[in-house]
């Protein structure tokens, strides 16, 4: 299943690299508002709580349009075709989720530019330093499940509490699964900063994580229709059949020159 995974994720990226550049080029410059704005509020006014408000509002923005991004990826994970019309509106269904994972992410922000450093340094250290532990491997589990949560709220939210709900029951019934996953997404994300973020990008990795969700929940309507099989013995063999043909494989000359195949 990851060989197949890595695969169609790859085809996926590769023949929609435009329209991924495109969204990425989008998500840079929402990037703005939380790296710049803070610098020129620091260097004119200096008040930190002006910083403050100029991060939160940026992670808001650039939560909001990643979720939109989910909803557009999840078409070209289904083998559909991908509009940039269908991307601007997906805002209207996606806003209420990426405000809800803004949220998150700017508490994360908070506890490691605050909260870790000041138990850290607390006396006596000993109780500092497991206070900080607890906290940073809570955050962590978190991370890992909720990486998940701009997919599951595209393909199966019909609530932002039922998302995370499923984040957390996906993550720890796939706990081995879902490590790979977040290591793969990093590698992505720290080979796009050679290519400004433009490819494969946030939205790159986004496809990749829609394309994880939707195969592994193959794994679940086998499991619905076999009660009483071993969950660790999953036939991934036999539930990718149809999904390996509409994929199909291709020559590295089918990458380079695709319009003479």
């Amino acid at each position: 299943m990851i060989g197949f995974l890595i695969r169609k994720s790859f085809y996926d990226i590769w023949d929609n690299m435009f329209k991924i550049v495109v969204l990425n080029l989008g998500f840079v410059a929402c990037t703005a508002i939380p790296i710049f704005l803070p610098v020129l509020a620091d260097k004119f006014f200096n008040y930190t709580a002006l910083k403050i408000i100029f991060v939160a509002a940026g992670i808001l923005i650039c939560s909001v349009y990643l979720s939109a991004a989910a909803f557009s990826v999840r078409v070209i994970s289904d083998y559909g075709a991908f509009s940039f019309g269908g991307f601007f509106k997906n805002f209207k269904v996606s806003w209420p989720a990426g405000l809800v994972m803004g949220g998150f992410v700017f508490l994360v922000f908070i506890i490691a530019s605050f909260v870790l450093p000041f138990y850290m340094n607390m006396d006596p250290p000993l109780a500092g330093l497991v206070i900080a532990a607890i906290i940073f491997w809570t955050t962590a589990f978190a991370l890992l499940s909720f990486q998940y949560y701009f997919t599951v709220y595209a393909r199966l939210g019909s609530s932002i509490k039922k998302s995370f709900k499923k984040c957390l029951l996906i993550s720890m019934d796939n706990t081995g699964f879902s490590i790979f996953l977040i290591l793969n997404s990093i590698v992505m994300l720290l080979f796009s900063v050679l290519l400004a973020f433009l490819f494969p990008g946030p939205v790159g990795v986004l496809l990749y994580i829609d394309e994880a969700l939707r195969l592994r929940l193959l794994k679940y309507d086998w499991l619905e229709e076999n009660p009483d099989a071993d969950r660790r013995k999953v036939p991934w063999d036999a539930l990718l059949i149809e999904e390996r043909e509409k994929t199909g494989t291709r020559s590295f000359k089918n990458f380079i020159f695709p319009w003479k195949y």
